[in-house]
């Protein structure tokens, strides 16, 4: 017979043996008896570290239609009651449009949103720098305004039709903004030929004793007959 403290001493023995071997459990049942101390102690995802640090200063926080809490300055409501749109056009107001206003030139003649490819593609050929060599300084001003004008209309048609997928006149009209650009480089290259004379104009001017150009006087002064005769027998004696 067994004495108490020898049978006391065997029960570590047989809990232990109640306990299975990882060798004979299963594979998909290993990773439940596997429990390590860290993960039993904290089932959070974050440390105490990740926690907010600043105040949060969020006017809509807690705010919820469900629960009543609505937002907590209040709204300016007006019991006035909310316009309703006209929907017979005979009683609706006539606005009064000026007809000569400068926002009608953003669109053509005809007043349409759109226009039609036959017509952009009715136009003349672009003027040459030969042609405006001969225009006086108001007619190309003018020209240059007329040419922007028509580069306003072509690219506000060209936003309309891609807004309204038209899918028709880009061929045309990318045409006939090319033939006023083409007119807008010929302008520039005139004026750039008149600046470069009047530079070069300028500097001779500064040497010829019959020109001012200091506007103090009159900007030009010829000499008398008597004045280029008295030279002319100087500049001979000099030669020999």
């Amino acid at each position: 017979m067994s004495s108490p403290i020898a049978h006391s001493l065997r029960k570590p023995a047989i809990a232990s043996s109640l306990v299975p071997r990882r060798e004979a459990l299963p594979l998909f049942l290993i990773p439940s008896f596997s429990f390590s101390k860290s993960s039993t102690q904290c089932f959070a995802t974050f440390g105490p570290s990740m926690g907010r640090k600043t105040r949060d200063r969020s006017r809509n926080r807690a705010v919820s239609a469900l629960r009543g809490t609505g937002p907590r300055v209040p709204l300016t409501i007006h019991k006035e009651p909310l316009p309703k749109p006209v929907l017979d056009p005979s009683k609706r107001s006539k606005v009064e449009v000026d007809e000569n206003h400068g926002l009608w030139q953003f669109f053509n003649k005809e007043g349409t949103t759109l226009t039609t490819p036959e017509k952009d593609h009715e136009h003349g050929r672009s003027w040459t720098v030969e042609e405006l060599r001969q225009k006086s300084w108001e007619d190309l001003h003018s020209l240059w305004w007329v040419c922007v004008k028509e580069r306003n209309r072509l690219a506000t048609e060209n936003f309309e039709r891609q807004r309204l997928k038209a899918g028709y006149g880009d061929f045309e009209a990318e045409e006939r903004d090319m033939a006023v650009r083409k007119t807008q480089r010929s302008i520039k290259h005139a004026l750039t030929e008149r600046f470069y004379a009047w530079e070069e104009a300028r500097k001779i001017a500064k040497n010829d004793v019959e020109v001012d150009i200091s506007g103090s006087g009159p900007a030009y002064t010829p000499r008398t007959f008597e004045e280029d005769i008295e030279e002319e027998p100087q500049a001979a004696e000099q030669g020999r």
